[in-house]
């Protein structure tokens, strides 16, 4: 059965032409499209040359966005000993040690950030199957096993996060709110790509950008002309 769309998506879609649109004219149909009761998330969608079956054609990152998330974001921390005082002290939501994997056993996914030391991962193998598909699972790339509690935890409440490409090739991240202004999420759009070309797999050959469309989460989807996005200077 074919999706029914509501009138207010409709209209939305109506005022979007099926071509790629100048970065900042694109984050502007973004807010304009926003139409939804609540202040939606701003998303991107960037479909690479890559296949992540191969582990050289992996990408797995993280990105700080200069203009912040808009959300608040909720830390969880896997840690022991004095590490545990450290972490509270940082700022972190949710602290624990061995209890606290078993709580995460059991359906307790409370957090946005799961931040691990070193010393707890062979204990948090085990999470692998939980976390894994939710992106949720520590690395030493993605910055969230680390000794550093305070600097990791107080990263990604200001806006740090991390994103990987799915099965498909495609990476998908939130990059502000629509009620921030254009310019802002031109920013954090910009920190986006430069995270994606800095961090290009080792194997992946020929054309890596393949499109970005950016959407409200309730909004339809606007093509952006990557190249354009690419050619323009640093913005933070």
């Amino acid at each position: 059965m074919a999706k029914k769309h509501s009138r207010r998506y409709l209209e939305a879609l109506a005022k979007v032409e099926p071509r790629p649109y100048e970065p900042l004219e694109a984050l502007k149909l973004l807010k304009e499209t926003a139409t939804a009761k609540f202040d939606e998330s701003a998303e991107v969608h960037i479909r690479l040359g890559i296949d992540p079956k191969y582990t050289d054609q992996q990408l797995r990152t993280t990105v700080t966005l200069p203009k912040g998330t808009g959300q608040k974001v909720r830390v969880a921390v896997i840690t022991r000993g004095e590490k545990v005082r450290e972490a509270n002290e940082a700022g972190a939501d949710i602290v624990g040690e061995e209890e606290l994997i078993e709580q995460i056993q059991q359906g307790m996914m409370d957090f946005d950030v799961l931040i691990a030391t070193p010393d707890m991962m062979p204990k948090i193998a085990k999470l692998g199957r939980i976390l894994g598909p939710k992106g949720l699972m520590p690395s030493p790339k993605g910055g969230t096993v680390t000794n550093d509690l305070a600097t990791a935890i107080q990263e990604f409440k200001a806006g740090k996060l991390e994103f990987r490409a799915d099965r498909t090739g495609i990476v998908h991240v939130i990059f502000g709110k629509a009620s921030f202004p254009a310019e802002d999420l031109l920013v954090n759009l910009k920190a986006i790509q430069e995270a994606v070309d800095r961090n290009r797999p080792p194997g992946a050959k020929g054309r890596y950008w393949r499109s970005m469309h950016v959407s409200a989460s309730m909004g339809p989807s606007i093509e952006v002309n990557y190249n354009s996005l690419r050619e323009m200077k640093s913005l933070d």
